[in-house]
């Protein structure tokens, strides 16, 4: 079992506080948190001292290694049927019942994973209906490539994510690329890792999001990790949507982590070719740099989930608006499907290339 529970830290100790413009209540993860309740892990206190580099890797040629799309996703993706790890008011289906009930299909040479949205539920019941996947192969280091035609929406009570997790968490590590919670619509990126992990963020142009939460990704045992808030007020939900859609793309080396963000008018054209070179796409969003990536990072699959509520979407639903509309995030979505049918993804591919 993937321990999900760590993308977001466990139940809030800490208090929250309400987030203006549309950005995300940030994850709970002001107290540290109790190694008992989470998978166990590994103290790394002697990782050696990595220094910081903010260049991007010199010019290579990067190959090709796996594409992911319509014509080969579901040999390639695993649905999980499981408990939900972050304990989301959700109900992760199998297969079989996904695609039987629509949530999980291909539509114009598209990738859709999508949640029940026409069923009312009792708020003390199992949880809406939605699709968690992980991909069959794992990778240590990579150029991952996401283009996105839609992303779960804005909504209250949900908690999408596109993200990256080894087996063993968080001793492997946890790479969360795309994620957040209710109506906001900027982009949250984290690390987790064992601690020791303590990145460098250059403050010189070395990337133009803005770190929050801990300084340690290993914070809390691996639960609180440490994240990078996107300036950007298109790169999450509904307004990524709105902005025509974009690609996610990622570069993990050993010297780094670097995320960067494009709608789709802007994807560069060397992208688009099949030639990517993140030499020429400018400042990343988030730039990891400093730790000892190779011993705390490695052999990670894709996943993908919406879940609803939970450890941070429950957590901080008191501090938002959402909270106006129903005291209670559990009842809100049982009682609304209808506001759940912009909760789905839409992919065109993922690509990974080696480096």
């Amino acid at each position: 079992m993937i321990f999900r529970a760590a993308i977001a830290s466990i139940p809030l100790l800490g208090s929250a506080v309400a987030s203006p413009l549309n950005q995300p209540p940030l994850k709970p993860s002001d107290q540290k948190v109790s190694p008992a309740r989470g998978p166990s892990f590994i103290f790394n206190e002697t990782s050696p001292t990595v220094e910081p580099d903010f260049h991007i890797e010199s010019v290579q040629a990067y190959s090709l290694q796996e594409t992911y799309d319509a014509s080969n996703w579901f040999s390639k993706f695993d649905v999980e049927n499981v408990c939900s790890p972050a304990h989301g008011f959700v109900n992760y289906v199998n297969q079989a019942t996904a695609q039987s009930k629509g949530l999980y299909r291909t539509q114009n040479n598209q990738v859709y994973i999508g949640v029940d949205s026409s069923t009312v539920l009792s708020p003390n019941g199992v949880g809406r209906d939605s699709v968690r996947l992980k991909s069959n192969q794992a990778y240590t280091h990579g150029l991952v490539i996401a283009d996105f035609a839609h992303v779960p929406g804005s909504i209250c009570g949900s908690w999408p994510a596109f993200w990256m997790v080894g087996p063993n968490w968080p001793n492997q590590g946890e790479i969360d690329i795309y994620e957040g919670v209710h109506l906001n619509t900027y982009n949250q990126m984290t690390l987790h890792s064992s601690p020791g992990c303590v990145p460098v963020y250059d403050q010189n142009g070395g990337q133009t999001g803005t770190h929050v939460s801990e300084a340690d990704c290993g914070a809390g045992g691996g639960f609180n990790g440490c994240g990078v808030l996107s300036n950007s007020p298109t790169s999450y939900g509904t307004a990524f949507n709105a902005n025509g859609g974009g690609v996610y793309a990622t570069l993990w080396t050993s010297s780094g982590i670097k995320v960067w963000n494009f709608a789709a008018r802007d994807v560069p054209a060397n992208i688009r070719s099949g030639n990517p070179d993140p030499n020429t796409w400018g400042t990343p969003q988030a730039n990891f740099a400093g730790c000892n990536f190779d011993a705390q990072f490695s052999n990670m699959n894709i996943i993908f989930d919406i879940t609803f509520c939970g450890d941070w979407a429950g957590a901080v639903w008191g501090t938002t608006s959402c909270a106006s509309i129903n005291p209670s995030c559990n009842a809100y979505v049982a009682q609304q499907p209808q506001s759940f049918g912009e909760s789905y993804w839409l992919v065109n591919s993922i690509k990974v290339y080696s480096v």
